[in-house]
């Protein structure tokens, strides 16, 4: 006869926090690109304005603010993009991460962009938002929070 076993309690998701960093690592990459053509773009810009070629933009000026608007839509461009189309984005894909909404659809534009927008913050906090997931009880991080959105893994699949 066996013995009754005590239930279980439920398993609390993996906050994949080592695995979104990397996915952020990689995605680096192609974003890295873009802010370097973005940089050409605003060079051959305040060049054309009337600036002396050897005049760099300086900071905390209008063209500064600019360029820094600029590789931030660009950046949210390219997650939003992804997430919407696919679900994740080119550093998510070795990885197997996808963005999915609370209800396990695909979320709207709305919460894609609040996402970027709080993961942001969240990057300019240090990560706190991130290292937040550890603590959370269903391991969400502040942008899966604010926006209904969960990053989850998908298994292997079978060859």
């Amino acid at each position: 006869m066996t013995e009754p076993t005590a239930a279980a309690p439920p398993d609390r998701p993996a906050a994949l926090i080592g695995w979104r960093l990397l996915s952020l690592l990689y995605d680096f990459l192609p974003l890295l690109a873009l802010w370097m053509l973005i940089g050409a773009v605003m060079v051959v810009s305040f060049t054309l304005a009337g600036h002396d070629t050897h005049e760099n933009i300086r900071p905390l000026t209008a063209w500064w603010f600019v360029e820094w608007a600029l590789c931030w839509l660009v950046a949210g461009g390219y997650a939003t993009l992804s997430w919407r189309r696919g679900g994740q984005t080119l550093g998510m894909r070795p990885w197997r991460l996808y963005v999915v909404g609370a209800d396990g659809v695909a979320p709207g534009w709305k919460a894609l962009w609040l996402r970027y927008a709080v993961g942001t913050l969240s990057l300019l906090l240090g990560g706190l938002g991130f290292w937040w997931a550890w603590l959370d009880r269903d391991r969400l991080t502040w942008h899966d929070r604010a926006s209904a959105t969960r990053t989850v893994r998908r298994p292997k699949r079978p060859r």
